[in-house]
């Protein structure tokens, strides 16, 4: 199934049904009086998150969702019959903003998360409401309300620990194949990658963490180059970035230090709040450097870079150093989930 991560659709509330103007008329009873019943309130339009869903494909080819009208009021004061709701269901992640106001309407970030997208109508009223000692046989009677029309636009972020980062081939795809059972594809040209893989990666019986490749960027991604700038949203919800940078020497011409800042300016250029985010440094495909001068190369790039942060040096293709970074990642998580279990015990929060 093709990924789809953007769409937009219009939701349509059902209008409530009339009142009736209806008069009670039985043999002998001549005056009978006003017995008009009101009209059922209109369905309203509903969205659920479901994990089960992990792609936003069908709102690509079924764009208006409209739900039922209610039933008018009859006489015998009979009331109209509400419209039944219209259930939409979306992946977990999906974000509906509305298009003319561009107020974020909903954020589902849970399973089974429930917001109403559109309110049904109310019914109109029948004419037993208008009755009164100065007019007996009323005839008026309300029509029922229109229901709410919106056009939204959605947009699904995925969920996920940590969010990997990197040029195209960096190694990002045989990374997530070597510390989760995801098996993005691989190969040896770049943007293998041409929708965002997810992996579970379990450290041990209990504990365990998401991780989202995304295509490679490149430079001007921010700009609309290449793949990836369509797929940077899917990290704004992570914890960790991972910045990956093939450190092994190619034959074609390339800086890695020039590469390394380039992605860091794209994050900057996308959203301050995503520079912003922890990132660790991880040097990868060390195992095609000669072992005599992987910590000359280590050195240098790091200081040619600039970076003081974490570094952690790893080759994805035969595993070294993934258990290490795995155990590190985990143990980075649970010390953010403790600090904002004490951040809302004392009532203040924590950004990421």
């Amino acid at each position: 199934m093709k990924f789809i991560d953007e769409a937009k659709i219009s939701v349509l509330a059902g209008k409530g049904g009339d009142g009736s103007a209806s008069f009670r008329r039985e043999k002998y009873i001549p005056k009978g009086g006003p017995d008009g019943g009101d009209g059922g309130r209109g369905g309203s339009v509903f969205a659920v998150a479901d994990r089960n869903i992990n792609t936003l494909v069908e709102f690509r080819y079924a764009r208006i969702f409209k739900a039922q009208r209610g039933e008018n009021g009859r006489g015998a004061q009979c009331y109209g019959k509400a419209g039944e709701d219209l259930v939409i269901r979306v992946p977990v992640g999906t974000v509906f903003t509305d298009v003319d106001s561009g107020e974020v309407v909903a954020d589902l970030a849970a399973d089974g998360q429930q917001v109403c997208l559109a309110h049904g109508g109310k019914g109109g009223l029948g004419n037993v409401h208008f009755k009164s000692s100065i007019n007996r046989a009323p005839r008026q009677h309300t029509l029922g309300e229109p229901g709410e029309e919106r056009d939204l636009a959605l947009e699904l972020k995925v969920l996920a620990d940590v969010g990997l980062l990197g040029m195209p081939n960096a190694g990002k795809s045989t990374f997530i194949r070597a510390v989760s059972a995801a098996r993005p594809k691989v190969a040896d040209y770049p943007f293998t990658t041409l929708a965002p893989n997810l992996g579970v990666v379990r450290v041990d019986n209990e504990r365990s963490f998401v991780i989202a490749d995304i295509p490679g960027l490149i430079e001007g991604a921010a700009e609309g180059a290449g793949l990836g700038h369509q797929f940077l949203r899917h990290l704004q919800r992570t914890r960790l970035l991972l910045h990956l940078v093939d450190v092994s020497p190619r034959w074609e011409a390339g800086d890695p230090v020039h590469e390394a800042r380039a992605i860091v300016a794209e994050l900057k250029k996308y959203d301050q709040a995503l520079y912003e985010k922890p990132r660790w440094l991880v040097l990868n495909k060390i195992d095609m450097v000669d072992a005599a001068e992987r910590d000359a190369v280590v050195a240098k790039f790091v200081a040619d870079y600039g970076w003081d942060g974490p570094v952690f040096v790893i080759s994805a293709l035969d595993g070294s150093g993934c258990r290490e970074l795995s155990f590190a990642i985990m143990d980075h998580l649970d010390t953010v989930a403790r600090a904002d279990d004490d951040a809302q015990d004392t009532g203040t929060t924590l950004s990421d």
